[in-house]
């Protein structure tokens, strides 16, 4: 089962950050068509027979890099959009995220790119009227796009299938023939549920991942997590890994 709980301490954070105003929106897809988009090492991680592709809007706030003390400024508030699935690694069964693409309104997040994280720089923008969410983003290279809005509903009291959609402690990346690890730390997602009023998106295919979903997406909404660690990225395999097509 995936621990509703961080599983482990990031006693020394690589970054600090908010994680703000955040949307998930899951799709089903056959399991096969989610493994030829992965490296070897990881092998795509099933709920109910399916694997489950999530687009996650949210905007990163107070970000703090190492040094930076609670007194000072953090960097600029900005948005973030991640298009990630959920796997396990076949050495030890580890469950964490891959990410298929990431969205960033921040240029500099874009130096992540050197473990493997992959990072698109655009304009991305969150905004909310009334009783609806709106995230828009589009990339400042190639065509891939989204618009989002959303209505938040009554906070919920997470089931297994809430928590195995939104609870990660680890991100898996891969360069230069390495699966590398990043542990996070935060407390447990506040979720309420939430309905679609507009979605359109071609991050999926540009990813990709070209096939139609097998159901309609589950929805959740957050008001966020305010204390999010980010530990160091570290190899956390000897073996080269093979790169998907």
């Amino acid at each position: 089962m995936v621990a509703y709980g961080a599983e482990q301490r990031v006693r020394l954070p690589a970054l600090r950050a908010g994680w703000l105003t955040q949307t998930f929106v899951h799709w089903p897809f056959r399991p096969e068509a989610v493994q030829a988009l992965l490296p070897g090492g990881l092998v795509v991680d099933e709920y109910e027979g399916a694997a489950w592709v999530g687009l996650t809007p949210f905007v990163m706030a107070d970000v703090r890099p190492p040094g930076v003390p609670a007194s000072l400024p953090g960097l600029p508030t900005f948005a973030e959009t991640n298009l990630r699935t959920y796997v396990r690694r076949h050495r030890d069964d580890r469950d964490g995220l891959w990410f298929l693409s990431i969205e960033v309104a921040f240029p500099p997040m874009v130096a992540a790119r050197a473990i493997g994280a992959p990072y698109n720089p655009g304009t991305l923008r969150v905004s909310k009227d009334g009783d609806t969410v709106s995230y828009s983003g589009s990339r400042w290279i190639g065509d891939a796009s989204y618009r989002l809005v959303v209505r938040p509903g009554d906070p919920i009291d997470p089931t297994e299938r809430d928590v195995w959609l939104t609870s990660r402690w680890r991100a898996y990346t891969s360069r230069l023939g390495m699966l590398w690890e990043t542990p996070v730390e935060h407390e447990p997602w506040p979720l309420a549920g939430a309905a679609v009023d507009g979605l359109e998106e071609t991050l999926t295919a540009a990813a990709g991942l070209r096939e139609a979903p097998l159901g309609e997406p589950l929805v959740h909404f957050s008001k966020g997590v305010r204390h999010v660690r980010l530990g160091p990225s570290r190899p956390c395999v000897p073996e080269r890994v093979h790169q998907p097509s």
